[in-house]
């Protein structure tokens, strides 16, 4: 297995970003915090910069990659390996020894050909005895190498005899050299364009260790703004000689997170999870190399299943999560991470939003509505958000008495119910009914009031849809609750509509003392993320939702919408425990809507079985051996064979090897279930450009 190396550089300067004061309380001196960040440990910035990237297919850790042969070159099997090259060298000793001693005599007769009669006579001729052991030399050597090149003893030095690579194979050259025209440590990009004091500005940077690998790809992607965009020239190049590495700076003026937990290249936007296991189950070209994600996979949208305990948080998402953190720093990418509380997702400073649902200490607060001011489309996302899961209740009709409620009390008071509010409407409270009819009195809304009294009317008839809204409503009107959803207008709750800028948000679900609100909650996040996703007016930046464990969360409408990310630049990365966290008749269709799908080791036979459906077959070549008793007719060869019986037990036969082409599944649910190691997983990958990867069996542990 060959491992390469890491692409997250270490810069003390980067780790300096984030250090705040203590104050020094009286008394003994404190015992010094832990270290908030990883010693400085890698590549510096401009050798990461000046090592190059190989894109050798989807999911390959480009960084220092070198490709490999397609198909695995023909191996030798040790046993006969060695003993080829012994019979070839004792073969060769015997050639030459009947030549030295003259039991072959022809050996000589090129060297009698080409030289005169008269050196031979001469036996004191000093010529002829140097032309005579330099055909000794050249004979001997053109028998070494027939004989070596026929019993492959280069192989066999090269196997046994050689020391072995290190482990960790050193990042492969060739590096682009030092001040050359292509060198991105020189900013290239910015000298073709006539602006050389702003690129030695930022290359005197680099080169001192001021500059990390955030800065460096913040900066690269404003100058590529610019070049789209020429009236930000003027601006760009005075904040660039103003502020050097500083520059173009995110608004919250981070330019690092407090720590790293994955390695990552942030010039190819790759997060690193593993290295594909170097076994028969995987293509030879991809044994050994490291596996990547990045926003070309993410974008297509990744499932992953597996039981509790086997990784997914600590493998899949906090890595994701982190390398989408460090994008939005870059001005890349936007990020929501929804997760339990106490998920470790990373500290609190690392994201620029922070929603507690449920704890009173929670600075930010989760707009219901979704920022959107249409009663319909709030409507609408609200009734998949409340009840998408329940197979009785007709979303479509949800979203209508929803809409029946909203659009009114809009009009009304110029904004949509709180919780409480919304609780007594969907009941029918009379009282409530009436005091928005009497708001909506005035002659002039006449389509609400109407609107309003088919509500009233409906409300506790058979079928009718308010009741497990008013239900589900029930779940937020609880006083953990009490100061969140607000939309009075005295805060400002952070919406979904967001998405159009570098955003690190983190929501936490209370899902230990409120499990059934939480889920509820996800459910609702997720559909207001892809409606708001698939709405931006700019989507520049590519925007990902990161939902650590969605039971429950998956509804029709929300697949049908996680197909439309791939086309708004935006994708979802959902895990779950199983697939029957998810409605049976939505198994095939969600591994179907997702072009990333990873199986973790221990899922059931149930689950691998749609995981094989899914990844299909493939033609493999087989080979079937078919052993037959030698009947001997010659009494000698008979009684060879009686004698071979008695010493080795078995009867004498012969193999017939018959070779054909089946077509078999590429992991059956069985091998998925059990022979996918602790520690490991199965992961298939897409593009948004339609390129795929098979089925690798991934170690996330290197």
């Amino acid at each position: 297995m060959d491992t390469e190396g890491t692409a997250t550089p270490g810069t003390p300067e980067a780790s300096a970003t984030h250090a705040h004061p203590v104050p020094r309380p009286a008394g003994p001196p404190p015992v010094p915090p832990a270290p908030t960040h990883a010693p400085a440990t890698g590549p510096s910035l401009t050798d990461w910069l000046r090592t190059p990237r190989t894109a050798d297919g989807p999911g390959v850790w480009s960084y220092g990659h070198v490709p490999r042969p397609a198909e695995e070159p023909e191996t030798v099997p040790g046993r006969q390996l060695v003993s080829g090259a012994l019979i070839s060298l004792l073969t060769a000793l015997l050639i030459w020894s009947l030549c030295w001693n003259g039991y072959i005599s022809f050996w000589l007769w090129p060297l009698f050909w080409f030289t005169p009669e008269a050196w031979r006579e001469d036996g004191g001729n000093m010529a002829y005895v140097w032309v005579t052991y330099l055909y000794y030399g050249l004979f001997a050597l053109l028998l070494a190498v027939a004989f070596g090149r026929m019993g492959r003893w280069a192989e066999v030095v090269r196997r046994y005899l050689l020391p072995r690579p290190a482990a960790a194979r050193a990042v492969p050259d060739p590096r682009t050299e030092p001040g050359s025209a292509a060198d991105p440590a020189a900013w290239p990009e910015l000298r073709g364009a006539g602006h050389a004091e702003a690129a030695a500005r930022l290359t005197e940077e680099t080169a001192s260790g001021r500059m990390n690998d955030v800065d460096y790809t913040r900066i690269r992607r404003a100058w590529q703004s610019v070049r789209a965009d020429p009236t930000r020239l003027s601006a760009f190049t005075d904040t660039v000689l103003r502020n050097g590495a500083a520059a173009c700076t995110h608004p919250s003026g981070a330019r690092d997170l407090p720590v790293r937990a994955a390695a990552h290249d942030l010039y190819a936007r790759q997060v690193r999870l593993g290295t594909v296991h170097p076994g028969e189950r995987n293509p030879y070209a991809r044994r050994g190399t490291g596996l990547a994600l990045d926003p070309e996979l993410l974008g297509t949208s990744l499932v992953a299943v597996g039981p509790p305990g086997t990784g997914k948080t600590r493998a899949l998402v906090r890595p994701v999560v982190e390398s989408l953190a460090l994008q939005a720093l870059a001005g890349q990418a936007a990020v929501i991470a929804v997760a339990a509380a106490g998920t470790p997702l990373g500290p609190d400073e690392a994201y620029d939003v922070v929603i507690k649902l449920g704890d009173p200490a929670s600075v930010y607060d989760l707009d219901l509505y979704g920022g959107t001011t249409d009663p319909d489309e709030a409507a609408a996302v609200l009734a998949e958000g409340f009840v998408g899961d329940l197979p009785d209740v007709d979303s479509r009709r949800a979203a209508t008495a929803l809409a029946q409620l909203l659009g009114p009390y809009r009009a009304a008071h110029g904004r949509f119910p709180s919780v409480p509010e919304l609780r007594e409407l969907l009941d029918g409270v009379p009282a409530a009914l009436g005091a928005l009819r009497e708001a909506l009195d005035d002659g002039s809304q006449y389509a609400l009031r109407r609107e309003l009294d088919a509500r009233a009317r409906q409300s506790g008839t058979p079928g009718d849809p308010g009741l497990a809204l008013a239900d589900r409503v029930a779940l937020l009107d609880r006083p953990a609750f009490a100061s969140f959803f607000d939309t009075s207008g005295r805060t400002r709750p952070f919406s979904l509509r967001s998405l159009e800028h570098p955003l690190r948000v983190r929501i936490d679900l209370p899902e230990r003392g409120h499990a059934e609100a939480s889920r509820m909650l996800a459910r609702l996040v997720l559909a207001q993320f892809t409606a708001s996703a698939a709405h931006r007016a700019d989507r520049s930046l590519f925007a990902c939702l990161v939902l650590d464990d969605a039971t429950r969360a998956i509804t029709a409408e929300t697949v049908r919408a996680i197909q439309r990310l791939r086309s708004a630049h935006a994708g979802a990365v959902i895990t779950l425990r199983s697939l029957d966290d998810v409605p049976e008749h939505l198994h095939a269709a969600l591994l179907g809507a997702v072009g990333c799908r990873m199986a973790f080791s221990g899922v059931t036979t149930w689950d691998g079985k749609r995981f094989a459906e899914a990844w299909g077959t493939e033609w493999v070549e087989t080979r079937d051996v078919t052993s037959r008793t030698v009947s001997a007719d010659q009494p000698l060869t008979r009684a060879l064979h009686v004698f071979r019986r008695i010493v080795t037990g078995k009867a004498v036969t012969t193999d017939a090897i018959t070779v054909r082409k089946v077509e078999r599944e590429r992991w059956s649910a069985s091998e998925l279930a059990h022979s996918v190691p602790a520690g490991h997983a199965v992961l298939s990958l897409t593009t948004v450009r339609g390129e795929h990867a098979p089925p690798l069996l991934v170690d996330l542990r290197s």
